[in-house]
């Protein structure tokens, strides 16, 4: 079952309910190709909730999507994120359960962000070429983080310190670094977009997410 969901996307599995996974967008916007990883993820077992970060907006230049988030209110963002998993949560299949974050770009940074802001309510993060700086001290979600080989917006250096906060913080996390490929590797219709690259690590993904999410 699909639907809309106010501003975004929601789709749940066909034979019901199940753990529930928040999907969070790149700076391109809620498109066509965030929608399908939605698909995907209820075709794995996932009720799904994909909100509009990008406020209807979708991008195809680079330049215009960088431009729009530059622009966006950052406590606005916030609180769509934050009441997006309140919503999920009540989704799912276990409405008390802890949830799982997916994010790509700008998106996995916020899903960073969330898993160390309500550490009781996110189980599982992973993260597609997507850092943040803020200290991950706190957060007790187990995290997957996918890396391009090269990315022209997170630098080295910000991988890095990414690892050495989470690794200060105790945290359950592992790096995969995707050799030859660069960032959008796993978004279709984008110039990085790397089919073979994209299989291995939607596995890696969905393998991970059930392990934490159906324990």
């Amino acid at each position: 079952m699909s639907a809309p969901a106010g501003q975004g996307y929601f789709i749940s599995p066909e034979d019901g309910p199940g753990p529930g996974v928040l999907l969070l967008h790149s700076f391109w916007g809620l498109n066509r190709q965030t929608k399908e990883v939605a698909n995907h993820l209820a075709d794995a077992g996932f009720t799904t909730l994909a909100p509009d970060l990008a406020g209807g907006q979708v991008f195809d230049d680079e330049d215009e999507a960088f431009a729009s988030l530059a622009k966006a209110d950052m406590n606005v963002t916030a609180s769509l994120v934050q009441s997006s998993l309140s919503i999920l949560r009540r989704a799912q299949l276990e409405p008390a359960a802890p949830i799982g974050v997916l994010g790509f770009g700008s998106g996995a940074s916020w899903a960073l962000w969330l898993s160390a802001r309500l550490i009781e309510e996110v189980a599982a993060v992973v993260t597609y070429y997507g850092s943040q700086a803020a200290p991950m001290t706190g957060a007790r979600a187990s995290y997957l983080c996918h890396w391009a080989e090269v990315d022209a917006h997170v630098a080295d250096l910000e991988v890095a310190d990414l690892g050495l906060s989470m690794q200060m913080a105790g945290l359950d996390f592992r790096f995969e670094h995707h050799e030859g490929t660069a960032d959008g590797f796993a978004e279709a219709g984008r110039p990085g977009f790397n089919p073979e690259a994209e299989v291995v690590a939607w596995r890696q993904t969905t393998e991970f997410l059930a392990g934490i999410l159906r324990r």
